[in-house]
């Protein structure tokens, strides 16, 4: 596996969103496992989850805790790999989402993420969408503090804007390492944040790089650029479009969500698809 920049630290270049694991239409536990240890065997050591991904009130961090279980039962060195999570989003547990960006909230998700995920300091804690409720500096304010009482390594914002990216720069300085932002050939409104962080020398997270979970399987037939590319290179659309994507700058690293190791083994493959020049214009094209 090809690596990659997030801070200090060199990760995989295709990562792996645990989130179709714990939401709505999610597989037993032992194929969830079975997945994300084909993902481990392949070299990904990036995985993203956040406390927010479950189906029921009260099962709040479902995705944490089964991707801990999923570490200490891997029989290799896991000692590489980097479990990035977020706080500030909820879900009440009838399907709807919320918001809650306040520091309270953030220091006592963080707490709750700490143990589920059985370590003493996150690797890499992400505030997970803004709050219109909270001033964004008290909520990256909070993560700073974090920082500084040593439970999180490094700090990200997703969901975030070009302006709230500088703020959260301001605050945390170079401890602030990654922005993980939806982008996909469908939602492409991301592309200045995109650019932004190749100029900033921050990590680049699409997530629903493929469109979703509803609508990655669609991917060719919605965007047909990505499946004559793919079929010229005898792979999948979804390789195509990862591919395309890490093309776009050495910060980008998509965390494509999966819930089988087939896919995420498909996935993983884009690091070695050399795409060329006229193909990735007329990608760049079809959306």
């Amino acid at each position: 596996m090809r690596t990659r920049r997030i801070g200090g630290l060199g990760v995989g270049a295709i990562g792996l969103g645990g989130m179709p694991m714990s939401i709505e239409g999610r597989p037993d536990e032992q194929r969830s496992i079975a997945t994300i240890h084909a993902a481990l065997d392949a070299g990904v050591t990036l995985i993203d989850t956040a406390d927010a991904y479950h189906l029921h009130a009260d099962e709040v961090g479902h995705n944490e805790s089964l991707i801990a279980r999923a570490l200490a039962g891997y029989d290799g060195d896991t000692s590489d790999v980097l479990v990035a999570t977020k706080g500030g989003h909820l879900r009440p547990g009838d399907g709807s989402w919320t918001q809650d960006g306040s520091p309270e909230h953030l220091r006592e998700a963080c707490d709750a993420s700490l143990k589920r995920l059985g370590v003493e300091a996150i690797g890499l804690y992400q505030f997970h969408r803004p709050d219109p409720e909270v001033p964004y500096e008290e909520s990256i304010g909070a993560l700073r503090d974090l920082l500084d009482a040593g439970k999180i390594r490094y700090a990200g914002v997703s969901n975030a804007n070009s302006e709230q990216i500088r703020q959260a720069g301001d605050i945390l300085g170079d401890r602030l390492v990654s922005v993980q932002n939806q982008f996909s050939p469908a939602f492409r409104s991301s592309e200045a944040e995109l650019e932004l962080c190749a100029r900033m020398g921050i990590a680049f997270l699409p997530w629903s790089p493929l469109g979703g979970i509803s609508k990655a399987g669609e991917l060719g037939s919605r965007f047909a650029p990505f499946a004559e590319v793919a079929k010229a290179h005898d792979v999948s659309p979804q390789q195509v479009c990862l591919a395309w994507m890490l093309a776009k700058a050495p910060v980008v690293i998509p965390i494509p969500g999966s819930s089988r190791p087939e896919t995420i083994l498909d996935s993983v493959r884009a690091v070695d698809l050399e795409l060329t020049p006229e193909e990735l214009g007329r990608l760049d094209a079809a959306g």
